[in-house]
């Protein structure tokens, strides 16, 4: 089980790309990587999970607990994902109306200062 994840940062916005499976395993790195950013006081975190193959309830933990800390920054969390089984755990978890869920890179992007 392998995960990569890559960040990329600008003065309030931070893009957190991960490819791979995110599970007990692996998860230290995507919590580490969100993290970062938001220590660094970038409140605004996207979350790119278009190459994520596999993802676990701890991986859903880190991104409920990535939210709340943005939000407590006065900041917000989007996700990106296309991926139908991923989609389909966010709806039954109903974590789907708790993050913001988009198809597209650019569609979290376009309101965003």
């Amino acid at each position: 089980m392998t995960l990569s994840v890559d960040s990329k940062a600008e003065p309030l916005l931070a893009v957190v790309e991960a490819a791979g499976e995110v599970d007990l395993a692996t998860v230290p790195k995507l919590r580490e990587a969100i993290s970062e950013q938001i220590v660094a006081g970038r409140t605004n975190v996207l979350v790119d999970l278009q190459a994520v193959t596999y993802l676990d309830s701890t991986g859903l933990g880190v991104l409920v607990g990535a939210v709340k800390a943005v939000n407590a920054a006065g900041g917000s969390l989007r996700l990106v994902c296309d991926n139908p089984r991923l989609l389909r755990l966010l709806r039954i978890t109903g974590l789907d109306k708790a993050l913001a869920v988009h198809p597209t890179v650019e569609s979290a992007l376009s309101d965003w200062p």
